[in-house]
């Protein structure tokens, strides 16, 4: 009795080469390229798909079952012999563990009839051991089963000096089937196919082959049938398929994602935040009915939403007020995760941060609230929901709060195929909307039962409060209140009269005459731009709060008065401070002036004398006592004695 035996399952990149086998490369460097690019040699299949090669040179091994279905059946029809019964040696450990590996890579119909063939063979094995005769029991048992004796004879025969815990590989059927390698294709006709099928624009199949054949007719390609073609096309890596007609962004989504475990987080540690625009029209104080936005922020540990703020569009006021809000309540965060959205990435939050994605970080900029309070901000990654928890409640929220039933008429659904029947028929006011927000945002932290993360059961609120209660939290100082409810602008001040100009509200403190003319960072509230604003230095010294000066009406009498009260006040007041500086009189000053010096006596040494209309100049001497008989000459003709100097 003779039965097949495939004589060898592993090879090299240079001996698949060398078979010319279809659907690989002819040299071993392609063979080598192709295992990298699909992942034969992945380490976590090592035994299975690929083991390092034994002989001299190094280098690995190639399990058959990785090759296309094409290489596979060409290698079980070339390499699989017939072997006489006697003689042959029972299989080795190691051969029973890869026939193991090859079965469990079997689809489930085949593992499916090799156990049905198992079943049999103990079948016969029980009744031989009963007393009945070999040739009886094998056909009983095959009209039972309704198999040939001789398909019996032949399963025996896989299973011939193998140990019985391991007939059911070997008893695997082993056929491939039909494959296309058998069906002629040109190379250059296959090479068009895939480029037109791996598109971005995603043809379909169909009009594929139908511009195939045209271009076979063209060029004299052998082809065939759409049948062959598809069952080509499906034995592509669906990796390849998939990054060649939906791009990278199909690829990623093909990717397995990053499971982050938040319990090695405690709360307040790590917060994220988003802007989520809400499903429902709304009514605003100013009339205008719009689709409203929500940034919230919410604890990574526990899932809890911390703190939100409504507004009419995403910006970066409604972003600060909701960190004030967090920070108000619970404390400072030691980790922000934010979007790469203008809102988040403005002066405003993060200023000074090196790795901003936007505007430029300039060396009198004031740093961004963020900053100041000590987050370390992230950047989440772009079009990347996974890396923003935040987003999975935003859903939540989308399909519970926009359809509650005070929204009725108001929601709009969330694209514009899902519109409701009664769209647009009504529109919330603002009030409403927001009364119903915060009712159903605190249940929707309170509510049991929660399963992801590290809830197990309970609610978010239950999460955060039994981690707030032994979790180190850093909490703000009065004076850090200045940095989340104000916002932070460079100005200068007025060289001339100390004011500072704002959003066209001028605010004016005395401490301003000492920085007229310099820049001053200013933290205010555009919300409240008649409240005072704080004004600090460039380095970040705090200067003094400056009131609003509001403007008034040319003829207003009573804000004309107010004004010359104010400048009445404050101009004693500067006479004050004048007068607590100038203690003494002037009478008291004239009372301690110096005594007049004494005049130093001067000799010229070079003298001229006048007679008349001459002029002569002669050396003064050093001393002149007396007279001289010259000068008494002079005084007897009348003439005034010479005095030096003159």
């Amino acid at each position: 009795m003779t039965r097949s035996i495939l004589v060898q399952e592993w090879f090299s990149a240079a001996e698949l080469a060398a078979l010319g086998l279809p659907g690989l490369p002819g040299t071993a460097r392609g063979v080598s390229l192709k295992a990298d690019g699909e992942g034969w040699a992945e380490p976590n299949q090592q035994g299975v798909w690929w083991r390092d090669r034994a002989g001299r040179g190094g280098g690995v091994e190639y399990h058959l079952c990785v090759l296309p279905t094409s290489a596979q059946a060409k290698l079980t029809l070339d390499l699989t012999i017939t072997s006489e019964r006697k003689g042959e040696s029972a299989p080795d450990e190691s051969a029973c563990a890869d026939r193991w590996r090859w079965f469990e890579r079997l689809t489930d119909t085949k593992k499916n009839s090799a156990r049905a063939r198992l079943e049999i063979l103990h079948t016969i094995r029980e009744l031989t051991n009963a007393g009945v005769q070999k040739v009886a029991a094998v056909k009983q048992v095959a009209r039972l089963k309704n198999v040939s004796p001789s398909s019996i004879y032949g399963w025996e025969a896989l299973v011939h000096r193998v140990p019985r815990s391991d007939w059911l590989p070997f008893l695997a059927p082993r056929h491939v089937g039909q494959t296309a390698a058998k069906c002629e294709f040109d190379p250059a006709a296959w090479d068009w196919l895939c480029s037109e099928y791996l598109r971005k624009e995603q043809p379909k199949l169909s009009a594929c082959y139908r511009r195939l054949q045209v271009a076979a007719t063209q060029k004299g390609w052998a082809i065939p049938t759409e049948r062959t073609v598809l069952n080509r096309i499906r034995a592509l890596p669906q990796a390849v398929v998939v990054l060649g007609r939906e791009g990278e962004r199909g690829l990623d989504r093909m990717m397995p994602t990053q499971h982050r475990d938040r319990s090695t987080l405690h709360a307040m540690e790590a917060v994220n935040a988003d802007f989520h625009t809400w499903d429902v029209f709304v009514k605003f104080p100013d009339g205008v009915v719009d689709r409203p936005s929500m940034i919230a922020l919410q604890d990574i540990h526990s899932g809890k939403i911390l703190a939100w703020r409504i507004t009419r569009n995403p910006n970066r006021c409604a972003v600060r007020l909701a960190i004030g809000d967090m920070v108000e309540h619970y404390g400072i965060p030691r980790h922000c995760v934010l979007d790469n959205g203008r809102e988040f990435a403005s002066k405003w939050i993060t200023g000074g941060t090196p790795n901003r994605f936007r505007f430029k970080v300039r060396d009198d900029e004031p740093s961004g609230l963020l900053v100041q309070l000590g987050v370390q901000v992230h950047w989440a990654t772009p079009y990347r929901g996974q890396s923003k928890p935040i987003e999975r409640a935003f859903r939540d929220m989308a399909g519970d709060i926009a359809k509650h039933p005070a929204f009725a008429g108001a929601y709009t659904g969330n694209s514009p195929l899902t519109k409701p029947e009664n769209y647009n028929s009504a529109a919330v006011p603002f009030e409403t909307f927001l009364r119903v927000l915060e009712v159903e945002i605190a249940a929707h932290n309170a509510r049991p039962g929660r399963q992801g993360g590290i809830c197990a059961g309970r609610s978010f609120d239950q999460v955060f409060a039994e981690s707030y209660a032994s979790a180190k939290i850093i909490k703000a100082v009065p004076e850090q209140r200045r940095l989340w409810l104000l916002a932070a602008e460079a100005r200068r001040v007025n060289s001339l009269t100390g004011e500072l100009e704002l959003m066209g509200n001028y605010y004016f403190v005395d401490a301003l005459h000492e920085h007229r003319g310099k820049n001053v960072v200013v933290r205010f509230d555009p919300d409240r731009l008649q409240q005072p604003v704080h004004v600090y230095r460039l380095d970040g010294v705090y200067i003094a709060e400056a009131p609003c000066r509001t403007k008034t009406g040319f003829l207003d009498a009573d804000a004309a008065r107010e004004s010359i009260r104010n400048k009445t006040v404050a101009k004693r007041a500067i006479r004050v401070a004048l007068a607590a500086q100038k203690k003494l009189t002037p009478a008291q000053l004239a009372d301690v002036q110096a005594e007049p010096l004494p005049q130093q006596q001067l000799d010229a040494r070079v003298v001229e004398l006048r007679f008349g209309n001459t002029i002569r100049t002669v050396a003064a001497e050093p001393e002149l006592a007396e007279p001289s008989d010259w000068d008494l000459a002079l005084l007897r003709q009348g003439r005034p004695r010479l005095v030096r100097g003159e």
